[in-house]
């Protein structure tokens, strides 16, 4: 059994604020259970190490530091220090059931939001509807970072980019200014069902029985069948698999999520998006982050240990190891911002820490964003398509109209992440999309014509021979 030292350091987010890996003697046990030890060796680390920016880890693009100091609130957290010896205080009922002011003051609904907020004055307005040619199934397999994304992009009209992102309501709209096809995807974690189309898959048992088999090859297999099913059925992109944590049993989503063990969780929901994406079906990881029921406009607190060691270690686990490039952001709010609008989360540790390349959607939005989802504070913060089915309302930026260059360069990048995903399924797996049929369909219908000919031809002569025979007899 192998595993790199790194994964070993814990993140101290009071003093070092980055992981650190402290020095001294680790037991390495394998166990039957928690308490009977089979085998164990030590490992030991002579000097702490300290994986700030000047020593990231290994697996780090960007060396992770603090960036949920303002999810922290006023909690008085359970510590392990001297046997738990703070656990009356921290399991206390509240001395106040009020928020504070200062977190009344940033807590924002639709209603009194301020959608000037991340409008740039100085920002330059992109080139917009350009005629450089260019079809997006040019750009399946190359590098996100590649120049000829740009070219497609000044192809597109803001109307283009408006659509893009904000119907993606089970779907990815088609965009003929870049022969982009519709994409369709569908729920959920047992089985593929089409909420329009009424079409739907045989089911599995939940995954909390799945992961109890704690066997990574069969949850493969399972995302395998999932994404077999998902192509047989037209469907592109898959709502699932659920990563958050059980946290207790009467959990609102406990069916979708695997287990109240981060590793576990990560290891065994990257194995099913695998198994998804080998038959060219994206998996929206779901739900980005802090999530255990239907929270919609509630704030959760928590410290950034807890945050990154086990609620987003099942997501890091997914992107870093099995190339995840699609996810499905919580309705909850990190502290008094909702998940949709923390670029921290979406920006900072998503793609810049963990080096995620790839498309952030909304959970569903209806046509309100439920009072509290809207795509401005989406799209300036790194969540890219709105779950909505209706066209208008706040899924729309509220400057559609007459979009600012800040609204539209949001636009732009939210649409490059959405097709990047798009055209590395299996909708652009043949030339179909490049602008003529592959050519197995090509020769199929050939061969269908030159049978068509031949048919002809003995029929002709049939006809024919039986005429002439009928006059003989005359």
């Amino acid at each position: 059994m192998t595993f790199p030292v790194e994964e070993m350091a814990s993140y101290d987010y009071q003093t070092a604020k980055a992981y650190v890996l402290e020095a001294g003697d680790y037991e390495i046990s394998i166990r039957s259970d928690s308490h009977t030890v089979i085998a164990s060796d030590t490992y030991t680390v002579n000097s702490t190490v300290v994986y700030d920016e000047s020593n990231p880890r290994n697996s780090d693009d960007v060396a992770a530091t603090n960036q949920f100091d303002d999810v922290h609130g006023y909690v008085t957290y359970l510590s392990r220090a001297n046997g738990f010896a703070n656990y009356a205080e921290a399991t206390a009922a509240p001395a106040t059931l009020e928020m504070p002011a200062d977190q009344v003051a940033t807590y924002e609904l639709n209603a009194n939001y301020d959608y000037e907020k991340y409008i740039d004055p100085s920002d330059e307005m992109p080139t917009t509807g350009a005629q450089n040619g260019m079809k997006l199934a040019q750009l399946r397999g190359k590098d996100y970072d590649d120049p000829d994304w740009d070219k497609l992009l000044d192809q597109l009209s803001v109307q283009d980019m408006l659509d893009m992102t904000s119907l993606c309501g089970y779907q990815t709209p088609a965009v003929e200014s870049v022969g982009k096809v519709q994409t369709n995807d569908a729920d959920g974690p047992g089985s593929i069902n089409n909420n329009f189309s009424g079409a739907g898959s045989l089911g599995f048992p939940s995954v909390s029985v799945i992961a109890s088999t704690w066997s990574k090859d069969l949850v493969h297999q399972y995302g395998y069948i999932m994404g077999k099913m998902a192509k047989e059925l037209d469907v592109a992109g898959w709502y699932a698999p659920g990563m958050n944590i059980h946290r207790y049993p009467f959990g609102g989503r406990n069916y979708e999520y695997y287990s109240e063990d981060p590793i576990l969780t990560g290891l065994l929901t990257g194995n099913a998006v695998a198994g998804a994406a080998s038959e060219g079906v994206y998996a929206y990881i779901k739900h980005l982050a802090l999530y255990d029921g239907n929270y919609k406009m509630v704030c959760i607190w928590s410290n950034e240990q807890a945050i990154r060691e086990i609620y987003l270690k099942p997501f890091e686990i997914c992107v870093k190891q099995f190339g995840a490039n699609a996810v499905m952001a919580s309705w909850n709010y990190l502290g008094t911002t909702w998940a949709g609008e923390s670029s921290a989360m979406m920006n900072t540790v998503l793609r810049d820490e963990w080096g995620f390349r790839g498309m952030v959607e909304s959970d569903y939005f209806r046509d309100n964003g439920h009072g509290f989802m809207n795509a401005d504070a989406a799209l300036a913060n790194g969540m890219d398509a709105m779950l909505s089915t209706y066209g208008a309302g706040p899924n729309l930026p509220h400057d559609a109209a007459n979009p600012s260059a800040s609204t539209v360069k949001y636009l732009r990048t939210a649409c490059k992440n959405i097709m990047y995903v798009v055209v590395n399924s299996w909708e652009y797996e043949t030339d179909v999309n490049v602008g003529g049929m592959p050519s197995w369909q090509k020769m199929a219908i050939g061969i269908d014509v030159a049978a068509g000919v031949v048919l002809a031809a003995l029929e002709a002569l049939i006809i024919k021979t039986y005429s002439k025979k009928s006059k003989k007899e005359q």
